[in-house]
Order: C-alpha cells, then structure tokens, then sequence
C-alpha cells in the first residue's frame, strides 16, 4: 500500500473514532495509537498530522462545503464514515497544494477509501458530491481567470 494512501487510511480510520465518539476523545492521542498500531511503514508521518491538523481546523467550513454540495442530506444523516470520507477530500481539493495533491489525485483518493471501508453505495456518494465541489471550483477558476 503507498504510503500516502496509508496516511490516509489512518486519517479516515481517527476521524471516525473521534466522531463516533461525539468528539469528546483527544484526536491527537488516537492518531498517535493508529499512527503506532498502523503506520510503521509510513515515510512521511507528517502528513497525517497535516491533514488532522487541517481538517480540524477548517471542519466547520468544510462540514458547510458538504451541506451545500449534497444538500438532500443533512450531515448528520450522512454515514459516519462517508461524512469522514467527505471532510478527507475536501480538505484536500480546498487547501492541500494542487502541484502536490492534484486535485483527481484527492477524488480518487477517497473514492478508494470509500470502496475499501464505506458501504454499498459509499463511492457513488463521495464521487457525486466531490465531483459537484470540483466542478465549482472549476467554474470559480474560469471565471475568475475570464475577469482577469
């Protein structure tokens, strides 16, 4: 497994944690276990603790990203793991650098994560509500690059 993609594993499976239990336990002491536990073959450990870091601080903003993008779903009806899935992948196409993570790199990313831990139809899910927030923000950079 690429040790990107295990980070990521590792990420989801915290994430998950810590929701499950209604965020009351410490997020760093469960990455660290699952960093122990899981990652011993991980190159580049900070790259979970950037995406944690990351997710935690913008997770209003993007926990709002996924009510407008799947707006049929109030989030807290949304599956745990998918919503977890979600807030990796946004996180990823809003503030991870595009030259490091493109942006197809971050759907895939988590649509593979969806198939390999979500549920029956967890992939179609990520995939249709990733592939709305990368369309849009598509049309912001064109129009954007056109009033230039």
């Amino acid at each position: 497994m690429a040790t990107r993609h295990l980070c990521r594993t590792i990420v989801l499976q915290s994430l998950y944690e810590w929701d499950f239990y209604e965020k009351e336990n410490d997020l760093d002491g469960i990455v660290e276990r699952n960093m122990e536990l899981f990652g011993q073959d991980i190159d580049e450990p900070e790259f979970v603790w950037k995406l944690v870091g990351g997710i935690i601080k913008n997770l209003e903003y993007i926990d709002e990203v996924i009510k407008k993008a799947a707006p049929d779903w109030p989030i807290n009806q949304i599956a745990m793991l998918d919503r977890n899935i979600l807030r990796l992948g946004i996180y990823e196409l809003l503030y991870t650098d595009k030259h490091e993570i493109p942006h197809k790199v971050a759907i895939n990313e988590s649509i593979e994560l969806a198939k390999n831990f979500g549920g029956q139809n967890s992939s179609r899910f990520v995939n249709g509500v990733l592939g709305t927030i990368f369309n849009e923000m598509k049309l912001g950079e064109e129009k954007a690059s056109s009033e230039s």
